[in-house]
């Protein structure tokens, strides 16, 4: 069949709207008809060259939509089901998979190749294999994927609001939740208020912090943090860490969570000055690969017990946490229709891009025709 797509041939290029080839399901994958896609600052690091991938790529790893199809041996989903789409894939019986770590399933290897798991492509244009961002490929019309790549959700939920829980609230939310362990009364510092680092600040007010100080040097964000719970909010670091100091009483912050849109050397070294004794930093932000961006005291962390962690989707399990936190969006007890800033059509892709580069949006939605 054909499908209309967003495709990503080099790094510093735009996006280019095209018409492609796209095979059925095989064994064990399921075809999708795309309602939603969110616009994630992940994509940009493709294009930026953070995180080069095998070109060329169809864009787009936060996804909504309806079974149009299933192949051969697939159960966990069947035509006409709604389903949100996870990043990460998850087989369920892989080591990591199988001690509750779904975020770190084996099957995400081949996420930036584009491939199907087994190598394979199910886009092409002319004879060229396309790949698909994240084995989902959410910037196109309709995608073939695996069944591990999605998590069927109610159908009474609106999917247009519903595609931000396949990555941003998720990796925001468990960060604070999850691997920041953030507990009741603690203080907790988010750096970055973007697509994520919103669903931080709300992951941390649901867990019962006492104060949560923001840094962004937009005034929007800032703004919106402070509508989404946050107590205090500042432009400057430095100034973060003065009322951190005076709010605990010279203690420091139990844990500071950095998900810039491009984590540093001076951001990692500002979050782990600003936790105390026994502190947790949680670094989500990536970065390019190759630049070590963690340059801190090593006698700091081991005198005062202060740890720095990385997180992968907030550490969250896909096939439950999906659900749970669209249940509680479902309760009234998360914001998901607040997070959404302004709709895109497909084509608009670049301009919604745009957008998130100049700070206009806290999360843009690709709506599907």
């Amino acid at each position: 069949m054909k499908t209309k797509a967003a495709v990503l041939r080099d790094v510093g290029k735009p996006f280019e709207i095209v018409e492609l080839d796209l095979d059925g399901p095989r064994e064990g994958e399921v075809l999708i008809k795309y309602t939603a896609a969110g616009l994630c600052h992940s994509d940009l690091h493709l294009t930026d060259g953070d995180l080069p991938p095998r070109f060329p790529i169809i864009g787009g790893h936060e996804g909504a939509g309806i079974i149009e199809e299933v192949g051969p041996g697939v159960t966990k989903v069947a035509p006409g089901d709604h389903v949100v789409c996870s990043f990460i894939p998850n087989c369920g019986t892989c080591r990591y998979c199988s001690t509750g770590r779904q975020n770190l399933c084996d099957m995400g290897a081949t996420i930036l190749q584009g491939s199907m798991p087994d190598g394979t492509f199910r886009f092409r244009a002319d004879g060229e294999d396309i790949g698909a961002m994240c084995m989902l490929g959410t910037f196109s019309e309709r995608a073939t994927i695996s069944q591990h790549s999605v998590v069927k959700v109610d159908d009474w939920l609106p999917l247009e609001t519903a595609v931000v829980v396949g990555c941003g609230v998720p990796s925001g939310w468990g960060t604070a939740v999850n691997a920041g362990d953030v507990r009741a009364g603690d203080t907790v510092v988010v750096y970055g208020i973007g697509g994520l680092g919103i669903n931080a600040v709300q992951g941390a007010v649901q867990a019962g912090a006492k104060y949560v100080v923001v840094v962004d040097p937009l005034e929007f964000k800032r703004e919106k943090a402070l509508e989404f719970g946050a107590t205090h909010a500042f432009a400057d670091a430095d100034e973060a860490q003065a009322k951190i100091t005076e709010l605990t009483w010279g203690q420091g912050a139990d844990a500071a969570l950095i998900l810039v849109g491009t984590v540093d050397e001076t951001v990692v070294a500002k979050a782990t000055a600003a936790i105390g004794k026994g502190g947790t930093v949680v670094i989500t932000g990536l970065a390019d690969p190759a630049k070590l961006t963690v340059h801190v005291s090593g006698a700091d962390l081991t005198l005062n017990e202060k740890t720095i962690k990385g997180t992968l989707f907030g550490s969250a399990n896909p096939q439950y946490d999906i659900v749970r936190l669209l249940r509680l969006y479902d309760a009234g007890k998360l914001k998901l229709d607040e997070l959404i800033t302004r709709r895109y059509s497909l084509e608009q892709v670049n301009e919604g891009y745009q957008d998130l580069r100049d700070g206009k949006n806290i999360r843009g939605v690709i709506v599907h025709d």
